[in-house]
């Protein structure tokens, strides 16, 4: 090392002489300085233009051949790009030791400068690395059940204060060790100052590994007026587009410690539920008539329904004449207009093809009478989860019903207008 030292300083007294420079002390030591620095710098840049020109060409070639999704990501994210920054600090760091040797405090400048560049190019070359994974696993079908951003940006978050403590270490001449162990000291200062942010953190990591929000999902939050689908799920926060297209901002601490709606299991399910009521008037309830049930029984879906009605009941019951007059009506079993309407709500609902038959469930049942008639309740299940088309479904469905009232004889309850209330009025006087 010495023998190369020296031959540095009699090449730069040489060429000083040449140039007419003189030989002083002071000009000779910046010149060769600079000149050192100089042709450290020209070497640096000569090994990255072959690292870019040959070799990144090369590996962008042999992901491009590849043909993977990952490779392609990390392409795009320029991560080959940024990892191929290490090549000239190694060369500097190199040839430091060679040719600036003989300077006193440059080579130890030089190692401090380029370990800091080596910390930001591992910092930056992760984060590219990252948003490659990230955006691969997006790609994939997995992503629907675990999103990662979260994860990712803890992972990030994670990186770059570690890359703080090592810049300050590199810095100040520490050991990394003693900066962590400073931290404790610090926890109750940061756990104050930073309290909501480590809330978003944690809420944020247990929401992705318990699976509570994905994006995508259809979340309801009546607190924060949130009601609709959720884009885009990070570490602190849950964006939500709702029906009207206004986005709501959710902290993701909110999500855990407040009870929201979320209808991933419906649509999971692949039945989206109906229950609604047909409020009936109770005026409108009788026994049905004979030759009401012959004319019903011409229905196909309840024909069945009033054959073995009919002979369960037997001779001991239909005692409703044509005029309806009961003879006597008590004494024996009846069919009802209710009853049998709702036995015909069944089998509509079992013929409809829209409609879960099985394995969820099917009920149409009659609820307590109120001031408002009698209500029957449709509780069954359709198999489209699609908004629109659902709700198109439920529509038909009760569109039918409601237009098939008159044929059982029976009306559906309303309150009166001011306008019935006058007619009513004009026909008592």
């Amino acid at each position: 090392m010495e023998y190369i030292t020296n031959l540095h300083n009699s090449f730069m007294m040489k060429t000083l002489d040449f140039l007419g420079l003189g030989a002083q002390e002071s000009t000779v030591y910046v010149i060769s300085l600079v000149l050192s620095v100089l042709l450290v710098l020209g070497i640096a840049w000569v090994a990255n233009f072959l690292v870019k020109g040959f070799i990144l060409g090369l590996v962008r070639s042999l992901v491009k051949k590849s043909n993977t999704q990952i490779g392609q990501h990390l392409l795009d994210e320029k991560f080959f790009h940024r990892i191929s920054h290490v090549v000239p600090a190694f060369v500097i760091s190199a040839l430091s030791k060679v040719v600036l040797i003989s300077y006193e405090l440059v080579p130890g400048i030089v190692e401090i400068v380029v370990n800091l560049y080596l910390v930001v190019i591992a910092l930056w070359s992760v984060d590219a690395l990252l948003n490659a994974i990230y955006k691969a696993w997006e790609e994939s079908k997995l992503s629907s059940k675990l999103p990662l951003k979260g994860i990712c940006q803890a992972i990030k978050l994670l990186f770059n204060a570690t890359g703080v403590i090592f810049i300050l270490s590199i810095l100040l001449n520490k050991s990394p060790l003693y900066f962590f162990s400073g931290l404790g000291a610090l926890t109750a200062v940061l756990l104050l100052v930073f309290k909501d942010v480590i809330l978003g953190l944690v809420a944020g990591i247990q929401l992705t590994a318990n699976n509570m929000v994905r994006k995508g999902d259809w979340v309801e939050m009546p607190k924060y007026g949130a009601d609709g689908d959720v884009i885009d799920v990070s570490l602190t926060t849950v964006k939500v587009q709702n029906w009207d297209k206004t986005i709501t901002t959710l902290p993701a601490h909110a999500l855990v410690s407040d009870a929201f709606k979320n209808w991933r299991g419906m649509s999971e399910s692949g039945g989206r539920r109906i229950k609604r009521s047909i409020s009936l008037d109770l005026s409108s309830v009788r026994f049905l008539k004979k030759s009401e049930v012959e004319d019903l029984e011409k229905i196909d879906l309840i024909d069945d329904y009033l054959k073995s009605k009919k002979n369960e009941i037997g001779d001991s019951g239909m005692k409703v004449d044509e005029h309806g007059m009961a003879a006597p009506l008590l004494n024996g079993r009846n069919l009802t207009n209710i009853g049998t309407f709702r036995a015909y709500c069944k089998e509509y609902l079992r013929s409809h093809t829209s409609i879960h038959k099985e394995g969820m469930t099917f009920l149409v049942r009659q609820l307590a009478p109120s001031e408002k008639g009698v209500p029957i309740e449709i509780y069954v299940f359709v198999n489209d989860v699609r908004w629109i088309e659902y709700e198109a479904i439920q529509s038909d469905i009760f569109d039918h019903l409601l237009a098939t009232l008159p044929i059982f004889g029976l009306r559906a309850f309303q309150l009166p207008s001011d306008s019935s209330l006058a007619q009513l009025g004009q026909k008592t006087s």
